[in-house]
C-alpha cells in the first residue's frame, strides 16, 4: 500500500468510525504506531482529521481545526479521484515549466505529485503549496504576498493580484467549482480574481477538476470554455465533453 493510500484509508476510517486509536489504526493497515503517528500529523495538518492524544478523531462540521471548515471538508471529498487527476497532469510538466498554481484541495494534492519533479519554477498564493513544490530537487518557488486566509493558508487581495502581474508563467494550473457549457466557475470571489489573473499571465491554462464539478454552476465566472487549453478530470458527460472539445480543449482523463 502506498503512502497515500494508506492515508485515504486512515481518514475513511476515522470518518466512518468518528475516531480511532492509533493500535487500531496500526493493526486494521499493517503498519508500525510510529508511521501511523506521522500519518496522523500529516492529515491533522491538511484539517482532513483531528489529532488527539492516543489517535484521531473526525472533524466535525463548523470546526476551525486544521484550518476553516470548508476547506477542510473539501479535502476530504474524493479524495481518490483528486489524486488520480494529480497523479496525471503531474506527468504533463517537466523541467523548464513555469507554473502558477491557485490555491484548492485538487492543487494541494498535486503539488504533493510535484516533489517527484525537478527544475520548476512555481508562483502560488498558497503557503502549504508552496512549501510541497519546495520539496522538489532545484524547483525555484516564489509565494505572492497579500491578505492571508487561514483556512487555505492563502493570500489574496490587491496586493497578491498586483504581484501576480509581474510574473509570465508558460502554464496555470488552476482548481475550479464549477464547469458547464457556460464555462468555468468559482464559488469564492477572492480565489476567482486570483485565477483570473494568473489566466492572464499564463501561455496556457490546464484546470483540475473531478466528476462531481461537472455539469455545475458557480457564482464567479473565471473564464468561457476556450479558457482552458486542457481538463484533467477523472470523469465527464459526452455532451460536456463535446462542447469542450468544440472549445479546444483538451481532455485527459485521470483513470
Amino acid at each position: 500500500m502506498s503512502l497515500e493510500d494508506r492515508r485515504s484509508e486512515i481518514v475513511d476510517f476515522v470518518r466512518t468510525e468518528g475516531k480511532a486509536s492509533v493500535e487500531q489504526l496500526a493493526d486494521a493497515l499493517g503498519a508500525s504506531r510510529e508511521t501511523i503517528r506521522r500519518d496522523l500529523a500529516e492529515l491533522d495538518r491538511r484539517g482532513l482529521i483531528r489529532k488527539v492524544h492516543g489517535g484521531a478523531v473526525v472533524v466535525e462540521p463548523g470546526s476551525a481545526v486544521g484550518g476553516e471548515n470548508p476547506f477542510s471538508a473539501r479535502m476530504v471529498e474524493n479524495l481518490k479521484a483528486k489524486r488520480a487527476i494529480a497523479q496525471r497532469a503531474t506527468a504533463l510538466f517537466g523541467p523548464g515549466d513555469s507554473l502558477f498554481i491557485d490555491t484548492g484541495s485538487t492543487t494541494l494534492v498535486f503539488a504533493e505529485e510535484l516533489a517527484s519533479l525537478s527544475g520548476l519554477t512555481v508562483i502560488t498564493n498558497s503557503a502549504a503549496i508552496a512549501a510541497l513544490a519546495a520539496k522538489g530537487p532545484e524547483n525555484r518557488v516564489f509565494l505572492l504576498g497579500g491578505e492571508y486566509r487561514r483556512g487555505g493558508q492563502e493570500s489574496v487581495g490587491e496586493m497578491a493580484i498586483a504581484q501576480i502581474g509581474q510574473f509570465r508563467a508558460t502554464h496555470a494550473v488552476l482548481t475550479v467549482a464549477a464547469v458547464s457549457n457556460n464555462g468555468f466557475m468559482d464559488h469564492d470571489m477572492q480565489e476567482a480574481q486570483i485565477a483570473r489573473a494568473m489566466i492572464r499571465q499564463a501561455g496556457h491554462v490546464t484546470v483540475l477538476a473531478d466528476a462531481s464539478k461537472m455539469g455545475k454552476s458557480g457564482i464567479f465566472e473565471l473564464g468561457p470554455l476556450d479558457m482552458a487549453s486542457r481538463l484533467v478530470t477523472d470523469e465527464v458527460a459526452h455532451d460536456l465533453a463535446e462542447k469542450l472539445r468544440a472549445a479546444g480543449v483538451e481532455i485527459i482523463l485521470a483513470n
